[in-house]
C-alpha cells in the first residue's frame, strides 16, 4: 500500500479515536479492504451502557478503565461481524499497538496487515501477530 494511503487511513483512525468517551486514553481503529473502509471502532462501553469508561480511585484520584470497556479493535471487528463484509485479507489501522486479546481477534478475523501508531507497554500482542504471520508495522503519528 502506498504511503499516502497509509497516512490517510492512520489519520482517519486518529479521528475515530476522538469519538471515544474515555478520559484516560482514546483509541481508534479502522479496517480497510481494497482501499475501502469496511469497519471502524473506538474504545468504549457496550451499546446502551453508561458512557463513563473509567472509575476514579477515591484515595489516589487515578483513573482505572472499567472491565466492561471494549477496545477499539474489538469494537471494529464486532461491527464487521455484523456486516456483509469480512476481514479476510484486510488491513487494520489502529492508533495504539494491539494488546494480546485484540491480537487474537485480529488474527481470527483474517486480517493480514496491521499498522499501529503508539506503542503499548507490552509487546505480546504484536509479537503474537508476527508469529501468526500477520504483517505488523509501527507508523509515526506525530504531526509534521
Amino acid at each position: 500500500m502506498k504511503v499516502k494511503f497509509i497516512s490517510a487511513f492512520m489519520d482517519i483512525a486518529a479521528r475515530v479515536a476522538q469519538l471515544s468517551t474515555a478520559r484516560r486514553l482514546k483509541v481508534g481503529a479502522i479496517i480497510v479492504k481494497d482501499k475501502r473502509i469496511i469497519s471502524l471502532g473506538f474504545n468504549g462501553t457496550p451499546y446502551g451502557w453508561d458512557n463513563n469508561c473509567e472509575v476514579q480511585d477515591a484515595h489516589t484520584g487515578e483513573l482505572t478503565t472499567k472491565p466492561e470497556v471494549l477496545h477499539a479493535e474489538t469494537n471494529c471487528i464486532a461491527k464487521l461481524a455484523r456486516s456483509n463484509d469480512n476481514g479476510e485479507g484486510a488491513t487494520l489501522f489502529v492508533t495504539h499497538q494491539p494488546c494480546m486479546d485484540c491480537a487474537k481477534l485480529i488474527y481470527q478475523a483474517g486480517i493480514t496487515t496491521v499498522y499501529y501508531g503508539h506503542s503499548y507497554r507490552k509487546t505480546d500482542g504484536a509479537d503474537f501477530l508476527v508469529k501468526a504471520g500477520v504483517d505488523v508495522f509501527q507508523y509515526d503519528m506525530r504531526e509534521p
